[in-house]
């Protein structure tokens, strides 16, 4: 009896009304109906002692009423309560939208039960959702048009002329559309139904039939291809690309930010942990910044002698190259002196380091050697 009145109590909490014989069947509870409940009670089966009912057990322990004759509905008068609900939360009612505001005792499940069987001076075989359907123009998800490959890539292509864009399950509803949105559409492909077979998916159909990237399904990679294209760069721009230098012209919908990171997690057919600039550094000889030798301080000295041997000035910042180090600048050398980068220690400056230098007496060969 216990599990029989916690599936009423939960019923009674779901709908807003205490379940009877034609209630259906009970949720979360599988294979079992109300109408199979309230057998066993009349009959004492399933443990149950027998000669009651549904109704009498609800009256007994939940102080429901018995036989409470239940006044006439007309259909003007369900379309009233469903304009009342839609002004006041914005969305038209459904049978689990719970009590009806303005009639006391009254909810949507009974509602949609005395539609469905006849009752209460109704005719029956009907819904709430085709009331709604029939006289407020309300879109019956449970009635929908079927679709075509042709209409949807009909309305992707009107997407895109007034959009600059594809759509894509997120994209909302449908525009100058019959109120379908992008996602039931991608739900029809996937899983079928509204004349759909189902298996496929709105990015794929625009792949395959407009040609659009799609992103869950790329080509795969190689290391001579994305050699070739950083080639192409280099010659059209001056500079090997780095990850954010964008799209790649003549790819298809590439950009380097894609391919780093398909370089890195080994996606796309390409090996794992490698990265950009690690690819350009050991195929292009390219300096690579994240992956910098590093510095001291005496080497530092070291090639500021030998600048002052050159040149007969000591660096600053904005010397330039350092002639005894292909790819470095003294600038980049300062940054990392003041910034701790590179294995130094930081808080200090190229200027700063050559200050007891510049002050000495000794000359540049004795200073460096001690």
């Amino acid at each position: 009896m216990r599990r029989v009145l916690d599936w009423a109590d939960a019923h009674k909490q779901r709908t807003g009304s205490w379940p009877d014989r034609l209630s259906g069947q009970i949720v979360g509870a599988q294979g079992e109906s109300w109408m199979h409940v309230d057998g066993a009670l009349s009959q004492g089966r399933r443990g149950l002692p027998g000669g009651s009912s549904l109704q009498q057990v609800l009256a007994r322990h939940r102080k429901v009423r018995v036989g409470r004759r239940e006044r006439a509905l007309t259909l003007d008068m369900i379309l009233n309560w469903a304009d009342a609900h839609k002004l006041h939360t914005g969305d038209w009612p459904t049978a689990q939208s719970g009590p009806i505001r303005h009639a006391p005792g009254e909810t949507w499940y009974k509602v949609q039960r005395a539609l469905r069987f006849g009752r209460r001076g109704l005719p029956g075989d009907s819904t709430i959702a085709e009331l709604l359907e029939a006289h407020r123009g309300v879109r019956n998800r449970s009635n929908l048009k079927p679709l075509s490959v042709a209409q949807i890539l009909r309305w992707a292509t009107r997407h895109h002329k007034l959009t600059g864009r594809w759509p894509t399950r997120d994209s909302g509803e449908v525009l100058d559309g019959d109120g379908t949105t992008w996602m039931a559409i991608q739900d029809a492909l996937y899983l079928g139904g509204r004349g759909l077979p189902g298996g496929g998916s709105l990015a794929q159909l625009l792949a395959d039939r407009r040609g659009v990237r799609n992103i869950q399904r790329l080509p795969e990679l190689s290391i001579a291809k994305i050699l070739s294209w950083a080639d192409d760069h280099k010659d059209r721009t001056g500079d090997w690309p780095i990850r954010e230098s964008g799209q790649i012209p003549g790819s298809s919908g590439e950009n380097w930010g894609s391919v780093d990171h398909s370089l890195k997690s080994g996606r796309r057919g390409l090996p794992h942990g490698k990265t950009l600039a690690r690819l350009l550094a050991e195929s292009r000889g390219k300096r690579n910044l994240r992956d910098l030798d590093t510095l001291t301080e005496r080497q530092i000295l070291t090639w500021a002698e030998s600048h002052y041997r050159r040149t007969g000035r000591w660096p600053s910042q904005t010397a330039g190259a350092i002639f005894d180090a292909p790819g470095e600048k003294w600038r980049n050398v300062d940054t990392a002196l003041y910034k701790g980068l590179r294995g130094l220690p930081g808080g200090s400056s190229l200027a700063k380091l050559l200050a007891p230098v510049k002050n000495s007496s000794a000359t540049p060969g004795k200073t460096m050697t001690g």
